[in-house]
Parts: structure tokens; sequence; C-alpha cells
């Protein structure tokens, strides 16, 4: 499992957004046949590869080097004082240190080796304070906690809130191309996604001298898919995320330059009926001459409303295609998801469909 086996034609399509992004706007790509087109080529790639490479999403260059400047200055704190900032499993907030962590339990499959996902993380998400419209009654509890921000670390919040807000008009974005390739109405996801548990996760894959033991289990982040709708990834050119192919084999996915990595969550999985596909991932550091080589990334998971009922879309079952899935609410996904990855409790919601993908790629 530790090499990846490309696959001969597996490749991760690139697909300008901007005729959606620049909707309205009057420039030139803004036209119906243009949306038209990006909506055909995102149905194709949700459909094969399950990730897509995003260029003209609209970000720009100052919001990344933000993100990425405080990434670098809470990761290079000691251990000890960013242990300060670990939260309960159940508050998805603040800091995760290495080796506490196993993602292959979220599906509902016991490793051999427990909590073995060598990352450090830190999260923030939206909170209560950010939906004044909603039910205050549906964003009472955990998911929708305040954040917690490192001490002495000028512009932490104002550089990462940045970043979280331009991902969250991105993520929004490709909904509304995703209503458009599902030929939904135009504003479909938008009652699903009006209070959404939106997390952002900063991932760090380098430790200092002595925190790890290179051995042959070790692991950047296990097999998993992402849980919600859909994950726009911030991340550096250092490799190390690897794609399950159709074909069984692991591949090595970096991002173009300028381009966001795109993925469908299990809930997207579910509410196309399978017809668009969750696809399993993993990250396996690079290891030069006996250390591991530094990589950075940013996910920022796109998870809809805790009340949303997520059931098989009309457009994706028919006499041909029964429905696969039980509806579920997505606070009830995500929480048992969580309990899994965070909690090292085993996912006993998992279906085992779900569950058989991790089993079968551990044996490619």
């Amino acid at each position: 499992m530790d090499s990846p086996r490309p696959a001969p034609s597996f490749v991760v399509p690139a697909i300008d957004i901007s005729p959606y992004v620049n909707a309205g706007t009057g420039a030139p790509n803004d036209t119906d046949s243009d949306r038209a087109r990006v909506a055909r080529e995102i149905d194709e790639a949700c459909s094969t590869v399950g990730f897509i490479q995003i260029l003209g999403h609209g970000i720009p260059a100052e919001v990344a080097d933000g993100l990425a400047s405080a990434i670098d200055d809470f990761f290079a704190l000691p251990l000890e004082e960013k242990k300060d900032y670990i939260s309960p499993p159940e508050i998805n907030r603040g800091y995760t240190a290495p080796k506490s962590e196993q993602l292959s339990l979220s599906l509902g499959v016991e490793s051999s080796t427990r909590m073995n996902d060598f990352f450090e993380a830190f999260n923030i998400g939206a909170t209560a304070a950010d939906y004044p419209q909603a039910d205050p009654a549906v964003l009472a509890g955990n998911d929708y906690a305040d954040n917690i921000w490192p001490a002495g670390i000028d512009g932490f919040d104002t550089r990462t809130r940045a970043w979280f807000a331009h991902a969250g008009k991105v993520a929004r974005v490709l909904t509304r191309i995703f209503a458009d390739a599902l030929e939904l109405p135009a504003d479909f996801f938008a009652r699903f996604t009006d209070h959404s548990l939106d997390v952002l996760r900063m991932n760090n894959y380098a430790l200092p001298p002595g925190e790890v033991v290179l051995d042959g289990d070790l692991v950047g982040m296990g097999e998993h898919t992402d849980y919600g709708i859909v994950t726009v990834l911030w991340a550096d050119q250092v490799r190390g995320l690897q794609v399950l192919a159709a074909d069984g084999s692991w591949n090595d996915v970096s991002p173009l330059p300028g381009a966001l990595l795109v993925n469908l969550g299990d809930l997207t999985n579910r509410w196309t009926n399978e017809r668009w596909t969750s696809t399993l991932h993993r990250v396996k550091p690079p290891i030069v001459d006996g250390t591991i080589k530094r990589r950075r990334s940013a996910a920022f998971f796109h998870d809809g409303n805790i009340d949303a009922v997520i059931a098989a879309l009309p457009t994706c079952v028919d006499a041909e295609h029964p429905q696969l899935y039980a509806p579920v609410t997505v606070g009830e996904h995500i929480q048992a998801k969580l309990n899994g990855s965070r909690a090292g409790v085993l996912n006993a919601a998992g279906t085992e469909r779900e569950a058989a993908r991790v089993t079968s790629a551990a044996t490619a």
C-alpha cells in the first residue's frame, strides 16, 4: 500500500469556473453557453474521478499568501503550547495533535493500528453568530461552536477568516454549478446550505525530529472520504496527496499553480445516488533521507445545514437506479463520522458500501 501504482489514464481534470464566477459582470465568458460547457465538464469529472482542479475561482493571491503565513505561524509554535488549544472530540475546533486521529474509523473500518494518522491540524468553523437569520434552537450545541484563536499570533484570525470567506464563496459557486449539472433548479442547494456546517482544517505534515518514528505503519492521513457536500482544498506543491482510481490504483495528485483541488463528500455521493462519487484519498508523506518533507494544506469543508435531510435526488433515481441510501440528516451523518475520526469510535452508522471501499483499497 505504500507505493502508488499510477493508472495509465488517471487525470484530475482542470476546469475553469470563471463563467460562473463572472456571472452578471458582462465579462467575455459571461454567457449561458460557457456556463453550460462548465456544467457538462463538472458532471463528467464528478461521475468519473470525483476530484477536480478548478481555475478561475477568483480568490486573490494575497489571500492565499495570508493563509499560508498563518499556517506557518501557528505550526511553528512549540508542541506543548499548541496543545493548549485542543478541544474535546465533540467540538470540531482548535488543535489536533499528531497521531490522535484515525480517519478510516469514520467509514466504519477498524485498522490494526489505532490512531496512526500523524498529521497535526487546526480547525476553525462557522459559528452561531454567523447565521443571525437561523433558528437559535437549531444552532445550539457544539456544531456551531465559537472558534478558538491562538494568542500571540498577530492577525491569525484575520488571515484565516479571509480565506474562510473566499473559500465559502467558491463552495457556493460550485453548488450552483452542481444544480445545473444535475438538472435541478438554480437555487436548489441554497435551502440546504443557508446555515451550513462549514469548517476550515489547516494541516501540517512535518514534525520536529524525535516526535515520529519512521516505520512501515507511518501514515500522514489515512484512507478516507470527506464527509459533507464539497471540499475546497488549498495545498502547496509538495507531493503526498494520493487519490484512488477506479482500477484500484493510488495516484499522486498535486494542484497546478494557482489551482484549487475540489472533491466531493459522502453527502453528495448519497444525494446523487452514486451517480457522482466521493473518492477515497490519503496522504503518504514523502520521506527524503529518513526525514519527512513538510507539506501544508487547508481543506474547506462545505457540509450543509445540520437539520437538512439528505435523500436521493429525483434526477438520480429511476427503475434502473433504485435508491441506495436511507435519508439522513446532515447532523446525524457528520456526528457519526467525527465520532470515528476524532473520538476513535467505530462508525456503526457507516454503510457496508462505504466500508467496502476502504477494505478493497487496502489490498491495492
